[in-house]
């Protein structure tokens, strides 16, 4: 019987949309998550498997992506990571300097 991990699903899909989205590496991103870079390997090919399979059966409703729509979604979906990344840079930024004045 398999041991039970430690990372709950949520986490696991956040890790690896975070992956997909912000560019950086498998490395880089386990070390911000506190995550070994082999084990968000294998969570990202899982996923990627997962979407190929959906993909495979197809969609009756006509809710999948064109390949135009589905670049576009990633260019913005890594525009957003970068944005709140700066965004926390410029909030401990403001901290510190409000730290420094007294404030």
């Amino acid at each position: 019987m398999p041991r039970p991990s430690k990372y709950n699903e949520d986490f696991r899909r956040d890790a690896v949309e975070l992956v997909r989205s912000s560019g950086r590496t498998l490395r880089d991103v386990g070390r911000e998550l506190g995550v070994n870079h082999e084990t968000l390997r294998g969570w990202v090919n899982a996923a990627k498997r997962a979407d190929e399979q959906r993909a495979g059966r197809g969609s009756t409703d006509g809710s999948e992506l064109s390949g135009v729509e589905r670049d576009e979604l990633r260019r913005l979906r890594k525009k957003v990571a970068e944005l709140e990344l700066e965004k926390e840079i410029l909030r401990k930024a403001a901290a510190y300097f409000a730290k420094e004045m007294g404030i």
